[in-house]
């Protein structure tokens, strides 16, 4: 059994692990067989009482693909609080340490079905050891979009507050799930991408910032 990979990649205080959570419930009761895979990270800051030193960024990086990996060969659908991807972001801007990138960004090209980025559109929050402050999340949401771009990796940036976020969430997903249908429905699509429901360009993004709705 190899399950669908779903990844929630985004900067500090972005509500991943509360979408994670979310998510997973709302598909267990449409029936899916999910599971999520709680970020390492966190763990990590829980149990040592303090954030990683640089030479621990690649030790954390494998064990979140190690649990990714083990969850999917059991569920059928997996919603991970980040991948190996974001401890690499991390490494880059704390450290200055680029070395995790090329085995996170493979890692995550080759087992994840598809990122969800989450937007700057929620108020900073602090939590304990793991946030350093809202200056942080500009430059780490610029280079997740940078890294991702780069590795061809498809996704979609989720936004809303409360229950909003998490039904534009569900409505990326439910549009992946679907792809298969799609594809034998449409002869000739090749590629899933997400559409906004308020006009025709899959890439738009303004319906959720500036003037747009929330």
């Amino acid at each position: 059994m190899s399950g669908l990979v779903i990844a929630l990649l985004g900067a500090e205080s972005t509500g991943k692990t509360t979408l994670a959570g979310e998510l997973v419930a709302a598909l267990s009761a449409r029936g899916h067989d999910a599971v999520m895979v709680p970020e390492v990270l966190r763990q990590f800051c829980d149990e040592q009482g303090r954030t990683p030193f640089a030479h621990e960024q690649a030790a954390i990086a494998a064990q979140q693909a190690h649990h990714m990996a083990e969850a999917a060969a059991r569920h059928a659908l997996v919603v991970a609080d980040t991948s190996p991807v974001m401890t690499a972001v991390y490494s880059d801007l704390l450290f200055a340490d680029d070395g995790l990138y090329a085995s996170a960004v493979a890692q995550h090209a080759r087992e994840v079905a598809f990122t969800l980025l989450t937007g700057l559109d929620l108020p900073w929050v602090a939590d304990g050891l793991q946030r350093d402050g809202p200056h942080v999340r500009e430059p780490v949401d610029t280079r997740l979009r940078a890294v991702l771009a780069d590795a061809g990796v498809p996704h979609a940036v989720v936004y809303g507050q409360g229950p909003a976020r998490l039904a534009h969430a569900l409505q990326c997903i439910e549009h992946l799930l679907d792809a298969p249908a799609r594809a034998a429905r449409q002869s000739g699509a090749t590629r899933w991408r997400w559409f906004c429901e308020n006009c025709d360009d899959g890439e738009c993004e303004q319906h959720w910032l500036g003037g747009g709705r929330r």
